[in-house]
């Protein structure tokens, strides 16, 4: 686990839907406790907002990376 991503009795707590339960929901609690204060509001919390959009897009780069070796070792393994 990472320090990005929250236990599950943190993410229970925080009441996340299973699908947003990934690598940066840690982040995403804290964003969700200040959208609630700030009653949504576009211009609050955009520390908070970048942050978690950073790490999502993280996160998706490293998988892209990893996606990328794998297609790699495959076809290095078909030709052989």
């Amino acid at each position: 686990m990472s320090s990005t991503t929250a236990s599950q009795a943190d993410m229970e707590a925080a009441r996340l839907p299973l699908g947003w339960r990934d690598q940066c929901s840690a982040l995403l609690i804290p964003l969700n406790v200040c959208r609630h204060k700030e009653l949504y509001m576009p211009w609050k919390c955009e520390d908070e907002r970048h942050g978690y959009e950073k790490c999502q897009y993280d996160d998706y780069m490293r998988r892209m990376k990893q996606l990328a070796r794998q297609k790699k070792a495959a076809a290095e393994a078909a030709d052989e």
